[in-house]
């Protein structure tokens, strides 16, 4: 494996290998049919001396060919004709000429005949595309290609691989070939490389550090673990950070599906057990936008955050209009019956839809992460929503302060009895009090759906966190709601690794009912003769 890897670099630093820059001589397909055939043997080994050919070669077509070979995409037909796979999914598959790109349209699989390789010739090819993808003009293909190297260099290969260091322009591709180096120096005993993967955090670059600590030379070896101790102390300092980033996303999911429940709850005095459902409607809007717009799943849920807003405000507006205002002053009665309306709202959902959990697909720009270091990657998916809470949340208080409805929530959740006398229609406020909650608890599910399956038991895995957030926070208070929920996330993502997610829920609970034995209207009391009485 080592040998054809340093042949093929030597071939790139003598020019024998296409760049960047080289003039390409036009291909004589005489002799690039006489390489490919040679692959075309029983011999592992004699397929690898033509595996070392094809690198050496000048044919512009050389990578291709190999890629082709490491996916098993490069196959013959039945009248000797190399040919390249393009999708090999289904019972025929579209094919090229290996020779001339030509597209010969759809071949039947059993009219092909795949070129085989073993392992040995798997880490061959990987390793020269690699060698070969160091001189390509694109700069993802130089990256893979640098990251591929670590581990892989040798004595021979170290000399050129710093010339290539010293001219590579992208500064992500000279970090990991100076790491792929160090690696190598470390592994020969060399004091230099300790020294300059003191700071890596790449898994090849502590195993390599390993190593070295338990070598023979005493001031390597105390140098590696002094570079160990310093690498265990940033990872450290990773997962805590990765830790946080988690909880304040749980957090985050926590705020949107209590804040809404925060509003009803401080201006109503409902105990509204539909609350869940509210946010299942919400997700399930957006999985039915998907199938409205199928193949556009960023405007899809776009769209949604409107959508999944007003159809949890009407069904709100229902449930109020319909069940609450006739249960005003009972809180028993009243948590009774949102409760009944929740298990109705799941088995319409059930007949109406499916039992079967659905999957919402999330958009190409909320997938993947954003990678800060090689031990530390940040979700997208989880990095919007709590962009989205924290959004959601920062509306709401512009509501609440700066627009009528606001001041009248605010009036009548502090002393309902003066608010009506100076002619606020408690009523009215109600309505649209638990429209606005209702809402934002659909705009929960909107963001859920990004995070886990829709189903109809949805929201019965939030309802009873809602409420300890409300209750933890303050009811009413749209801060509390704010700091309960990213606190309480942040603390269930740090119990959960040694206690377990049941146990640390119990925890959880535990703490909050202590605490509402100390202050029992919360973190952030509410204000008003009201609140006081």
């Amino acid at each position: 494996m080592r040998r054809f890897l340093i042949l093929g670099l030597a071939c790139l630093l003598m020019g024998w290998l296409p760049t960047a820059q080289a003039q390409q001589a036009s291909p004589d397909d005489s002799a690039a049919l006489e390489l490919l055939e040679a692959l075309d043997v029983s011999s592992y080994p004699a397929k690898g001396e033509a595996i070392t050919a094809i690198l050496q070669s000048d044919d512009e077509r050389a990578r291709d060919w190999l890629q082709a070979l490491l996916d098993g995409r490069l196959q013959r037909t039945e009248d000797g004709r190399f040919v390249i796979v393009l999708d090999n999914s289904g019972r025929n598959w579209p094919v090229e000429d290996a020779l001339t790109n030509e597209s010969l349209g759809e071949m039947s699989r059993r009219d092909l005949n795949r070129i085989g390789i073993n392992n040995a010739l798997r880490n061959q090819l990987r390793s020269a595309i690699a060698v070969v993808d160091l001189y390509s003009p694109n700069v993802d293909r130089r990256r893979t290609s640098a990251t591929r190297l670590l581990g892989e260099v040798d004595e021979e290969l170290a000399a050129p691989l710093s010339e290539l260091i010293a001219e590579e322009e992208d500064g992500q591709v000279q970090r990991r070939l100076a790491q792929a180096l160090a690696i190598y120096q470390v592994e020969s005993g060399q004091l230099e490389g300790v020294e300059a993967l003191r700071g890596s955090l790449h898994p090849r670059a502590r195993v390599a550090l390993s190593r070295a600590a338990n070598g023979d030379d005493p001031i390597v070896a105390d140098a590696a673990r002094e570079a160990l101790a310093s690498i265990e102390q940033n990872l450290k300092i990773n997962r805590g950070i990765e830790t946080l980033y988690f909880g304040l996303s749980l957090g985050s999911v926590l705020v949107l599906a209590a804040i809404g429940l925060a509003i009803t709850f401080g201006v109503m005095g409902v105990i509204n057990m539909a609350h869940g459902e509210l946010i299942m409607l919400g997700a399930y809007t957006t999985w039915m936008m998907q199938q409205l717009l199928p193949g556009q799943p960023g405007l899809a849920l776009i769209l949604s955050i409107p959508a999944g807003f007003m159809v949890a405000a009407l069904v709100g507006i229902a449930i109020e209009r319909g069940v609450i205002q006739f249960l005003k002053g009972r809180p028993l009665e009243t948590l009774l019956a949102t409760f009944g309306i929740s298990l109705i709202l799941q088995q319409l959902v059930r007949t109406v839809i499916s039992p079967l959990n659905r999957t919402v697909v999330t958009p190409e720009w909320m997938s993947g992460s954003l990678v800060i270091n090689d031990a530390l990657s940040l979700t997208l998916n989880r990095m919007v929503v709590l962009g989205f809470a924290l959004v959601v949340f920062a509306s709401l208080m512009l509501i609440m302060r700066r627009t009528r409805l606001g001041l009248e929530v605010r009036a009548v959740t502090q002393n309902r009895a003066m608010a009506r006398s100076m002619g606020i229609r408690a009523t009215r406020v109600d309505i649209m009090t638990f429209a606005l909650g209702s809402g934002v608890a659909g705009l929960a599910g909107v963001a859920l759906s990004q995070l886990t399956n829709v189903g109809p038991n949805l929201g019965q895995n939030y309802i009873i966190d809602s409420f300890m957030v409300v209750v933890f926070g303050g009811v009413g208070n749209l801060w509390g709601t704010l700091v309960a929920g990213l606190s309480l996330g942040v603390i269930n993502q740090i119990l959960e690794p040694w206690a377990g997610a049941v146990l640390a829920k119990i925890i959880v609970l535990v703490f909050i009912i202590l605490f509402i034995q100390k202050r029992p209207r919360g973190l952030f009391p509410q204000k008003g003769r009201a609140a006081e009485g």
